[in-house]
């Protein structure tokens, strides 16, 4: 069986390896369209951009380990269309035919358009390598920087400029930052982070246009503020990438459609990772994370070879800001009741999401324990009273 998947970050990484570790011998080839072999993205908007991870260190699999598995890595190839009868991609490089074809395309940065000024030299976007080698060189000391948008990628992007010695604005059009993935409670504690860093935070602010002629100037606002800048980032969100997928005529509901096996709606082509919902409680859920790429990208793997297993989401992620960690697990989708502890140490807290008496997610800032029981407590299905959870004085007696 010829299998060939489309797209080179981790859920492709990630799905070529379960391949051959479940016993596809048949030919096998991965064509991404950057330079790069698959790496690490999370580190893009931390580490490395504040030059403490090299490329060699960020990239998943060696070059030998590509070889020594006889996969065939095309790099710096685009994917154009799919002749979906005829079962062959086109790239701007030839021809791949198959019998199963995976389509692990990711998701796209959003920009202000055009019109917006979100095309000016000197707006970024942070979603790939290209992407942050065109940032890094610009994080000079008292420079000035505004960041729009107030999610986890704007607010990290914040972090690393302000340790860079950058001032930084930060311009979110919402009522508060987080809106769309955390409670008020988790977003006073990031904010109160930043702020003591130095960061300025505008929240319920719009955004007129990016202002300049050769280059970005500054941010105008539609109160009328004009705020100066050196440099701007556009942190927000991304649009799944289906561009491929609708050469193929497959079904797009918030992403590319797959069934729970992660098949779409052509029974040779299969999706996983950013660009792919999956059903979940009545509707399609996409997960924009690491551990669901690499967990859906494993089961598709799986199903390819006909094991037929259900994709069951594991929600988990982290986000570094300072010296800070918040790490996240499960989905707070639906919440309707909120239980926030104190934690030990500096901006250190925790924030517990019920739905109908039922905990379902934990966000814990520069709070491992809280995280961990968290997750335990949510994997096996358990929840404590939301008042004993916030008087117990130690979170273990919880999993007793």
């Amino acid at each position: 069986m010829r299998i060939v998947i489309v797209g080179g970050g981790q859920a492709a990484a990630s799905m070529a390896a379960r391949l051959r570790a479940k016993g596809h011998a048949g030919p096998l080839t991965v064509i991404g369209d950057e330079p790069a072999a698959p790496y690490q993205r999370p580190p893009l908007s931390k580490a490395y951009l504040l030059g403490r991870m090299d490329i060699d260190r960020l990239t998943l699999r060696a070059p030998e380990w590509w070889r020594d598995q006889e996969i065939a890595l095309h790099l710096s190839e685009t994917a154009l269309s799919i002749d979906a009868v005829g079962r062959v991609v086109t790239t701007d490089r030839g021809t791949h035919g198959y019998d199963a074809l995976a389509l692990t395309t990711g998701a796209s940065p959003r920009r202000l358009p055009a019109s917006m000024g979100g095309d000016l030299p000197g707006t970024h976007v942070i979603r790939n390598l290209a992407d942050v080698d065109a940032l890094a060189p610009q994080l000079h000391e008292g420079r000035r920087l505004v960041v729009i948008g107030g999610g986890y990628i704007g607010l990290e992007a914040a972090a690393v400029a302000r340790k860079s010695g950058l001032k930084v604005t930060l311009i979110e059009a919402a009522p508060r930052i987080l809106g769309r993935v955390a409670a008020a409670q988790t977003a006073d504690l990031i904010r109160a982070l930043h702020q003591a860093h130095g960061v300025t935070i505008l929240e319920g602010t719009g955004i007129s246009r990016i202002t300049g002629e050769d280059r970005v100037d500054g941010v105008a606002l539609t109160d009328g503020q004009q705020i100066d800048a050196d440099l701007v980032i556009m942190g927000i969100g991304v649009l799944p990438e289906t561009g491929l997928a609708a050469t193929a005529g497959l079904h797009l509901d918030n992403g590319i459609a797959t069934d729970l096996h992660g098949r779409t709606s052509d029974p040779s082509i299969w999706a996983a990772g950013d660009c792919a919902s999956t059903p979940w409680q009545g509707g399609r859920l996409r997960l924009e994370s690491v551990g669901g790429a690499i967990d859906m990208a494993e089961c598709v793997a799986d199903n390819m070879l006909g094991y037929a297993r259900d994709y069951v989401p594991k929600a988990w992620f982290w986000s570094d800001q300072f010296d800070a960690k918040l790490q996240i697990a499960g989905l707070n989708t639906g919440h309707d009741q909120v239980v926030e502890r104190a934690g030990q140490g500096d901006h250190a807290a925790s924030v517990w999401y019920y739905r109908q008496g039922a905990l379902i997610a934990v966000d814990a800032l520069n709070d491992v324990r809280a995280y961990m029981i968290g997750k335990r407590l949510i994997e096996g299905g358990i929840s404590p009273d939301p008042a004993t959870l916030a008087t117990v004085p130690d979170l273990r007696a919880l999993l007793a």
